[in-house]
């Protein structure tokens, strides 16, 4: 048991609930409990003076490095300019109108609008609401059904996480909601066959969503939703063709495409969208994190023009849209949000995300791939993961048990870099700031072979 005798931690063990904790643990002192001081660059300190290289960028979100005083000066600026107006019948704000317009310039052509929301979990409540309100409107109340994905990850809410494919999502929450399908996950690791290529996986997994258009009837499902690369589902690249072939079915079907870029986007992938990079034309593009660097909370749906044009319909018809958040494009937000992106551009951190990021990979497959429990060694971008398997041939895995996952993340903490245990799976995940530099990524790398020597000697 751990036993720190200040006010602190008592006070946080006592009154503060935090997200995806083994809650009785953490109460009960059985658990750590860092507590963060500060930050700069790829760097976070706690108050204990540890300083870390925070090689998941808090969850996927400090694109542009800790302690960037241009994003903290535009948000205080803001503030004492006008804290807050809303953006309800018309109204806005010079901050919001302009980072709309900064988002469209870097968006696909297909898209039309910035709706703006707080997080990724809500902008993708907006999002099934857009879509159920889009058939409505066109007359075909029956269209309601949304396809995801095994693995996908879409947020915590309750649409949201019905959407999201993973059981902790969904266990003892009463989810998934029944509108709600899951088809194969893109996760050519796992592969059902061991002698597939890439393109026989996509092959395989478009008949896998044929089959459940054909079971449930195209006419009932309005929208598929998918990460250009999963992400919390354990960090993987889609198979050889995958995007073209999947969007060949959802036009024959007359199914809208959701890209959920609150991961991808700005950046991650070494493009601006993840959609640019895969040549994927969405209806609907989720966006969050990356967006403001998480200085300040901020999401938005991006609506594509197919879209926007039967929306304005439906206000000639029905008259004003019935959908707001308080807080959507709060003026804060979208200061952070323009600073961010400013800064996204003036320090060229798509180009560094590309370059440094295929180094980092490729340093991370010479440095343990070869391992004999090392199964796959993936990533796209700044973006990386290493899978562990109890054979790599076989592509058997460790039993949940042995917690391999959270002893490599563990033991990587020993060595001052911060990873993340995906779930569902031994794998441990990397997703950097993008200003990371090579030194910095082969420290990332050493710390990384060192953990997998302790866990596996």
């Amino acid at each position: 048991m751990l036993l720190k005798n200040d006010q602190l931690d008592q006070w946080d063990r006592e009154n503060f609930f935090h997200p995806s904790t083994h809650l009785a643990q953490h109460a009960r002192g059985e658990s750590a409990n860092r507590i963060v001081t500060g930050g700069s660059g790829v760097y976070i300190e706690d108050r204990d003076g540890n300083r870390l290289l925070d090689a998941f960028a808090g969850l996927y979100c400090v694109n542009v490095g800790y302690g960037r005083t241009e994003i903290a000066d535009a948000i205080a600026e803001q503030a004492k300019e006008l804290a807050y107006y809303h953006a309800y019948v018309g109204h806005g704000t010079e901050a919001s109108i302009t980072l709309s317009k900064m988002i469209l310039d870097r968006a696909p052509d297909c898209m039309s609008k910035v709706y703006f929301g707080l997080g990724g979990s809500d902008a993708n409540e907006t999002n099934v609401k857009l879509i159920w309100y889009y058939n409505n409107i066109l007359g075909r109340p029956e269209k309601k059904k949304i396809i995801s994905r095994w693995r996908g990850y879409h947020g915590s809410g309750l649409m949201t996480g019905s959407l999201t494919g993973l059981e902790l999502f969904h266990k003892k929450f009463d989810l998934p909601f029944a509108q709600i399908l899951h088809t194969e996950a893109p996760y050519y690791y796992r592969r059902p066959k061991a002698e597939m290529s890439e393109e026989q996986f996509t092959a395989h997994c478009v008949a896998e969503l044929e089959a459940l258009i054909e079971r449930e009837g195209a006419d009932t499902i309005a929208a598929f939703i998918g990460e250009p690369v999963l992400g919390t589902g354990g960090i993987v690249p889609p198979p050889a063709g995958y995007w073209q072939e999947i969007q060949k079915v959802l036009k024959k079907h007359d199914i809208l495409l959701v890209a959920d870029e609150v991961v991808t986007g700005f950046g991650r992938l070494g493009s601006m969208f993840g959609s640019l990079h895969y040549d994927i034309e969405p209806d609907l593009i989720t966006i969050a994190k990356g967006l403001t660097s998480a200085y300040a909370p901020l999401s938005g749906s991006i609506v594509g023009k197919k879209m926007w044009e039967v929306l304005e319909k439906g206000t000639d018809e029905n008259g004003p849209i019935g959908h707001g958040w308080t807080y959507s494009a709060h003026p804060i937000g979208a200061a952070a949000g323009i600073a961010n992106l400013k800064l996204v551009d003036s320090l060229d951190l798509v180009k560094n995300s590309a370059e440094t990021g295929n180094y980092f990979v490729q340093a991370m497959k010479d440095a343990v791939g070869d391992h004999a429990h090392v199964g796959d060694v993936r990533g796209e971008g700044m973006l990386c993961a290493v899978e562990f398997a109890k054979d790599r041939q076989a592509r058997s895995f460790f039993d949940a048990s042995e917690k391999i996952g959270p002893q490599m993340a563990a033991a990587l903490l020993e060595n001052g870099v911060i990873g993340r245990a995906m779930p569902q799976g031994d794998i441990l995940g990397f997703a950097p700031p993008l200003c990371l530099t090579r030194e910095e990524a082969d420290k990332i790398v050493d710390a990384t072979a060192k953990a997998v020597k302790k866990v596996f000697g």
